[in-house]
């Protein structure tokens, strides 16, 4: 009986001893400079939180739990917890349970407009108790995994359109679920998954076609009520379907190697153009789009002539993408016009420069670059600033808390600030790119990828550059589920990063 109870008491400190080698392990293979970048975007994140809540009649203690600056410290205090837990568990089990976590989410996201409660319109958070919970921060990081399990399994190839029509499906899916939620700004960040694709061997024609997208939308709103000089014919409508046919044009050359073909598309194309700015300018005017929209068309079936003829499924690609950008143009007219809320159409016309509305849609973006250029090179000081102070900018503590960073910390500080968000995404690039597996190389583009639209569109709006779309800046923001769901984002990377240097070590 003795024997025995040594032989446990031996089993038991043998794996006390593995477990604190573990741990110490864990400790060494921690990337610590990620781990400085993000103590120091929490400090900063909770000074300028104090900076824009803070209010001098009501004399309140800025650690006072009634204060948000004081709930932020709670926030940031679960979230070293959560950070130091997801750090203790074994990194297999982020791979081995991806699907299992994505699918709970998406169950989460489904069930969360029949639980939410109406938040300026949207249905996106779950009270529990005291607090409120929006389950689409944390489908981000479900995502990511799962398309990190994904694409990381034997046989997988992007090239494949079985392959790449499920990696679709997997982005696309919580989208839709979001977009119910009727939180579009935290469905669009879904988008960011596509820089991944494109590291992970994506054809670039699909970023071609998005970037084509947008520049039809932009350019097609924004000159569309200008007409082409005495031709009663929309210059916005005239520059998109030109694109589309040099597009086209420029496809054929590149794809195919036909310069041949690509010339006689010029020539007729683009001749049979002028020809008809000519007469209407000059002769009869007429709404020349029906004639470009006439050889576009025309286009379109040559190409699909010589796919079939010559066998080549490139032409057919090529004769989509222009069916395709015809589509999208009329469609994305008739969504604007007559599918998107009134507010909604009013930010895009401001964003475009087509209205002011100073006092209404673009109210917030006029105040914050009052706000940020206000605090000139040096800024105002803590607590010094007179537009946040003034409560001048809405949401100056969430979506719009760069511009209090701009104001008291001025252009050094705004311009530290995007160097440490700078050093996090090189940082994490340098990480995913010395993975020794699939997975964790996936998983950490996923990463960068929603640290860097996030950051992007974020300052991007608060400069009046992007739409504003309502997305939180990384450790900045208020609120307790975004600053989660980006420390569980980036700390579950960090556990898949040092067990690759423990297996490398071992």
């Amino acid at each position: 009986m003795r024997n025995w109870q040594i032989y446990i008491n031996t089993d038991i400190l043998d794996m006390e001893q593995q477990t604190d080698e573990k741990v110490k392990g864990v400790w060494r293979s921690l990337d610590w400079w990620i781990i400085l970048i993000y103590v120091a975007l929490l400090a900063f994140g909770w000074i300028s939180i104090c900076g824009a809540s803070y209010d001098f009649d009501m004399g309140g203690n800025i650690f006072s739990f009634e204060a948000r600056s004081g709930m932020q410290i709670v926030w940031i205090g679960t979230s070293l917890m959560m950070g130091f837990l997801l750090l203790m568990l074994d990194g297999k089990v982020y791979d081995t349970l991806a699907y299992v976590i994505y699918l709970l989410l998406l169950v989460l996201l489904f069930i969360t407009p029949f639980f939410a409660r109406d938040i300026k319109g949207s249905h996106s958070w779950i009270k529990i108790g005291p607090f409120s919970l929006q389950s689409a921060e944390f489908a981000k990081c479900a995502t990511s995994l799962a398309l990190a399990k994904f694409m990381s399994v034997y046989g997988y190839n992007i090239s494949r359109w079985k392959d790449f029509l499920m990696t679709l499906t997997i982005i696309i899916v919580p989208i839709v679920l979001i977009i119910l939620q009727r939180e579009t700004g935290s469905a669009l960040v879904y988008l960011a998954f596509f820089l991944m694709l494109y590291r992970e061997g994506m054809t670039g024609s699909v970023l071609f076609a998005g970037v084509s997208a947008v520049t039809y939308f932009v350019v097609g709103v924004r000159y569309e009520n200008t007409m082409l000089g005495i031709i009663p014919t929309s210059v916005g409508e005239f520059l998109v379907l030109t694109m589309v046919l040099l597009f086209t044009a420029g496809m054929v050359y590149v794809y195919c190697k036909r310069k041949d073909m690509m010339r006689d598309i010029l020539l007729y194309g683009v001749g049979t153009v002028l020809l008809s700015l000519c007469f209407s300018g000059f002769v009869i005017p007429f709404d020349i789009k029906w004639i470009l929209l006439a050889v576009c068309v025309a286009v379109i079936l040559y190409l699909c002539r010589e796919a079939l003829k010559e066998r080549v499924v490139y032409y057919f690609y090529i004769a989509m993408f222009a069916l395709g950008s015809l589509v999208f143009f009329y469609s994305a007219d008739y969504v604007l016009n007559s599918v998107m809320e009134p507010h909604q159409r009013v930010r895009i016309n401001v964003l475009l420069g087509l209205e002011d509305d100073l006092a209404g849609a673009g109210y917030n973006v006029n105040q914050a670059k009052i706000a940020i250029g206000s605090g000139g090179l040096s800024g105002k000081g803590f607590l010094n600033g007179t537009q946040t102070k003034l409560k001048y900018v809405p949401e100056q503590d969430t979506d719009f808390i760069f511009c209090t960073v701009g104001e008291e910390e001025g252009f050094w500080g705004a311009a530290g600030v995007l160097m440490l968000f700078l050093f996090l995404i090189l940082r994490l690039i340098h990480l995913a790119e010395r993975q020794s597996t699939d997975f964790g190389r996936i998983y950490g583009y996923c990463v960068m990828s929603i640290f860097l639209f996030h950051v992007f569109i974020n300052v991007g709006m608060v400069l009046g550059l992007t739409p504003v779309i309502g997305i939180p800046l990384p450790f900045f923001s208020y609120g307790g589920s975004s600053l989660w769901g980006f420390t569980i984002l980036l700390f579950i990377f960090l556990r898949i990063d040092a067990g690759r240097n423990l297996a490398k070590h071992s």
